[in-house]
């Protein structure tokens, strides 16, 4: 059989990685803090007796458009957007991870928390615990500030500051819970990242998916016409076997 098939059938496979990925991401156009996947992929000469006249494709290592999405104002004291592609820090049981989720809640338990249900961290790497029935006020610099129920408001404390962290989105690594976290070293845990005092956040603002529908859409209509040109060079493949075959057998 000839080589041509195993050739165009590697690169229909990554053909279809990649059709899986734009459409993960055509998914979450609407998703909260969403950060669109990137899928590359590179040619690699094809090592063997004959001439060097085939390439196979191979995945190189993906990673995420770390580039902000759209602000939308929602007036909600409670949602926050972080300037300058900063991210909030959440505990998750595998250990800090981090989000562009910014609609922040209080649960039952009165534990500040994600959309998705983790909880946030403050800046000394502990969850933010809130007083029932409170009212909270969230400044530029991620400050905290809570006012008791009845409470006048001069009466006003702080619960703490919000972690910011701006890491490398090349050091990103997205988790199965679509959270960020670190990329560590083989048996290592992921590193923990200090809070960055100059981000800021804005109140009554979330931050919306950064993947580019129609680009998306596209990628999808090429996806499907690559993948269709590799099956014909697979079936031209396979009946020039069946003719060579053909031949040998007659001249037999």
């Amino acid at each position: 059989m000839d080589r041509v098939i195993y050739t165009a059938g590697g690169g229909a496979a990554r053909t279809l990685e990649h059709q899986a990925v734009v459409s993960n991401n055509l998914a979450n156009v609407s998703t909260q803090g969403f950060q669109a996947q990137l899928a590359q992929f590179r040619a690699v000469p094809i090592q063997g007796p004959g001439l060097p006249t085939r390439v196979g494709a191979v995945a190189t290592t993906p990673g995420i458009d770390a580039s902000q999405g759209p602000l939308q104002v929602t007036g909600r004291a409670l949602d926050v957007a972080v300037s300058r592609g900063g991210w909030l820090a959440v505990q998750t049981p595998q250990g800090e991870a981090y989000t562009r989720q910014g609609g922040l809640l209080v649960d039952v338990d009165g534990l500040l928390k994600i959309p998705s249900g983790h909880p946030v961290l403050a800046d000394n790497g502990q969850p933010i615990e809130v007083p029932a029935n409170a009212r909270l006020t969230i400044g530029a610099d991620g400050t905290i500030s809570v006012l008791g129920a009845g409470d006048p408001p001069q009466g006003m404390g702080e619960l703490g500051r919000l972690k910011l962290v701006a890491p490398d989105p090349r050091q990103l690594a997205r988790g199965a819970d679509g959270l960020m976290r670190m990329a560590g070293a083989a048996g290592r845990p992921a590193p923990v990242l200090p809070p960055d005092p100059t981000l800021q956040v804005v109140s009554g603002t979330l931050e919306g998916s950064n993947v580019n529908a129609m680009q998306a859409m596209v990628e999808l209509i090429n996806n499907g016409r690559r993948f269709e040109m590799q099956m014909q060079a697979v079936q031209s493949a396979d009946r020039n076997a069946e003719r060579a075959n053909q031949l040998l057998s007659a001249q037999g």
